[in-house]
């Protein structure tokens, strides 16, 4: 993991006490984080893989909290956020959550809750970070096999068993076999239950039957 990958918590707020106190919380406990004083200021610095999370104030000079989140959903960054909201932002805060805030805390917070939750926050972004390796190493499989594999793939997928494959494209169920090794071997799974799943990482289930990712290799 490269250094820009770690997680990094994102504080962004205008109050600058707020700023240096949640940098000396965070860092007593072994947190990294960055602290930017405005959503434009963050946004700057921001990176598209950055990993971690966001301390996001919802009311501050120039963008708000509530504008940076729609500009983080069109650049689809999905970082967790947590809201830090006066009480009399609250029904700002219930906004920002209704656009994918993880959830929002009032100051003056109490440390050890804002801790949890921050925890809280980083375990699903690692899971995140976690499933989009997974699809990465799908895609990056399914650029070995040959026109044939994926045909015999998807076919696999719908559930076919080899003497419907053979019919359906007009080869023998022995061949059908050979390619269903060849895509185990290529793809590093042992059995079909595990292609299925390396399928869907790939391809939504709605769009499976409808869609076979074109062949990068000649059969």
């Amino acid at each position: 993991m490269t250094t820009s990958s770690l997680p990094v918590v994102h504080v962004v707020d205008d109050d600058e006490s707020v700023r240096r106190s949640l940098i000396s919380l965070l860092e007593e406990v072994g947190l990294r984080v960055a602290a930017f004083p405005s959503a434009e200021a963050f946004l700057r610095e921001l990176r598209d893989d950055s990993r971690g999370c966001i301390l996001l104030d919802v009311r501050m000079p120039g963008m708000s909290g509530l504008q940076l989140q729609q500009v983080l959903r069109e650049r689809g960054i999905s970082l967790p956020t947590i809201i830090l909201t006066g009480h009399a932002d609250v029904p700002m805060a219930v906004s920002a959550m209704s656009g994918g805030a993880a959830g929002f805390v009032e100051k003056p917070f109490s440390p050890q809750d804002l801790l949890d939750r921050i925890h809280d926050c980083l375990a699903a972004d690692a899971r995140q970070a976690a499933f989009e390796g997974e699809r990465r190493e799908a895609a990056q499989s399914l650029t070995r096999l040959s026109g044939r594999e994926l045909e015999v793939l998807r076919e696999l997928v719908e559930g076919k068993p080899s003497k419907v494959i053979a019919s359906a494209l007009g080869i023998s169920e022995k061949t059908v076999d050979v390619h269903r090794s060849n895509l185990m071997r290529k793809t590093g799974t042992r059995s079909v239950a595990e292609l299925v799943r390396l399928w869907f990482l790939i391809h939504p289930l709605e769009e499976a039957k409808a869609r076979v990712p074109p062949a990068r290799v000649a059969e």
